[in-house]
């Protein structure tokens, strides 16, 4: 069986062409004006624009604003629930994302759940989030509750 190696490959013939040499005179075929036709901006070594003139135009780069800071890639973005909408479960219930999602208080577990502290609870929860704030964590716990973290 024949194996080729690397250092073996070539291109075709007749895939590759030399580069013109042009402005090498007039019998070069490419000389005089070499391609550059005659005259103006272009005609001329460092000729041309910068790639991003607009012809006087504002460029596009400064009709934009400054937009400051940064963007942390690292932010995890959470469903929020406030600890008072967990009142409509009956006493001793385990709460966890896909009840939540059961009751219509959140849309989908797509996203880590995190229970927040607003309003009042009046009845022991099990509450299986993935995380708590602390005023939440004391509000579940000072009703009976407990505050799991998943």
């Amino acid at each position: 069986m024949l194996s080729m190696k690397l250092h073996e490959l070539s291109s075709p013939q007749g895939a590759k062409s030399k580069k013109k040499r042009v402005g090498r005179g007039i019998s070069a075929g490419g000389g005089k004006t070499a391609g550059r036709g005659v005259k103006g901006q272009n005609s001329r070594s460092g000729g041309g624009v910068p790639p991003y003139f607009e012809g006087g135009q504002l460029p596009l780069i400064r009709r934009l604003p400054f937009i400051r800071g940064f963007t942390n890639l690292f932010r995890v973005e959470y469903t929020v629930v406030n600890v008072e909408r967990l009142g409509r479960f009956p006493p001793g219930t385990e709460v966890t994302p896909e009840t939540l999602v059961e009751a219509g208080i959140i849309k989908s577990t797509a996203r880590p759940v995190k229970i927040l502290g607003q309003g009042q609870l009046d009845r022991p929860l099990v509450v299986k989030a993935h995380s708590f704030s602390t005023a939440a964590r004391e509000k579940i716990i000072a009703a009976g509750g407990s505050a799991v973290e998943l």
